[in-house]
């Protein structure tokens, strides 16, 4: 699994190294990879949002079978996977759309843990001479470079300690440029917010969790899916903000910028696809598609 994720690692840092040599910042470079990635991925979430909808428009029919089956649970479930079937409906539909976000989560936490060699794609060879460098340093904390094979660290301190810029031969002047590409906003996105205990890098795990269930509650408002969720779903609902907080809270800042801009532009898209797949809209277009049918019979019949 690490394999996995250090390969998508690689790849999701030549976007980002592409990005970060047009606007040489970081947190600029998160952005619009931010942005790519939610394009090339806008045909699940429109799929996801069209699952939304027929679950709503199916909201009546659900609360018809539960009245009419309420006290014979395996005989409502059995009329509940009819409905699903004849309609066309996955109850499970939203939960893999749900799942993806966070293996690209995972992804750019390598592509951040792994800076030097995943986006700047530096030999490894000089990598860990420099890591070598850095150790010999007295006096250092080094417990976090012990996690992610010091390169946060080695960028965190290259400018204090001539002996690791050194390391990077030609490269030293674009690795010390490239490290102060991670201060955005007056905030280093090289420090983890556990680092610091209550500070403000807190608002990175804080803003992760409360802008990804505030989305989501806003959206099933939209879609009235909320008192349809599937267990799968409603366990996601919560799950997976409460995980993309504690790796925000335990990792590089980077990495909760980028999952909150994510989800900020998430919700945008979702926004922008309710008011062309929303129930509303389902409906209208499900109750013309049964006119033409009823009109082609009737031709077919004459």
């Amino acid at each position: 699994m690490n394999d996995l994720f250090g390969l998508l690692g690689g790849l999701f840092g030549w976007v980002l190294y592409g990005a970060y040599w047009l606007v040489r910042n970081y947190g600029l470079a998160i952005l619009i990879f931010t942005i790519i990635t939610k394009l090339i991925f806008f045909p699940s979430t429109i799929k996801q949002q069209k699952s939304m909808a027929k679950n709503a428009r199916l909201s009546g029919q659900m609360a018809a079978l539960k009245e009419k089956y309420g006290n014979n649970r395996m005989k409502l479930n059995e009329e509940t996977q009819k409905l699903y079937e004849k309609e066309g409906v996955s109850p499970y539909g939203g939960c893999l759309t749900s799942i993806l976000p966070m293996f690209l989560l995972l992804g750019v936490f390598y592509a951040v843990a792994y800076p030097l060699t995943n986006t700047l794609h530096l030999n490894a060879g000089m990598v860990n001479d420099a890591r070598e460098a850095l150790a010999a340093v007295p006096g250092l904390n080094l417990s976090a470079s012990q996690s992610y094979g010091g390169q946060v660290d080695i960028l965190m301190h290259i400018k204090s300690f001539p002996s690791i810029a050194e390391c990077f031969g030609d490269m030293q002047n674009q690795v010390i440029e490239f490290s102060n590409s991670f201060n955005f906003c007056g905030l280093n996105l090289l420090v983890s917010p556990s680092q610091y205990g209550f500070s403000i890098y807190l608002i990175f795990p804080v803003l992760c969790f409360v802008t990804s269930v505030a989305s989501q509650i806003v959206i099933q408002k939209l879609n009235g899916t909320g008192q349809n969720q599937q267990g799968c779903m409603k366990v996601m609902m919560y799950l997976l903000p409460l995980f993309s907080a504690y790796i925000a809270y335990s990792v590089p800042a980077a990495v909760g910028f980028y999952w909150i801009c994510s989800t900020v532009i998430s919700f945008v898209q979702s926004l922008i696809v309710q008011k062309f797949f929303g129930p509303g809209m389902m409906i209208a277009r499900g109750e013309a598609a049964r006119v033409a049918l009823l009109e082609q019979k009737e031709s077919l019949v004459k």
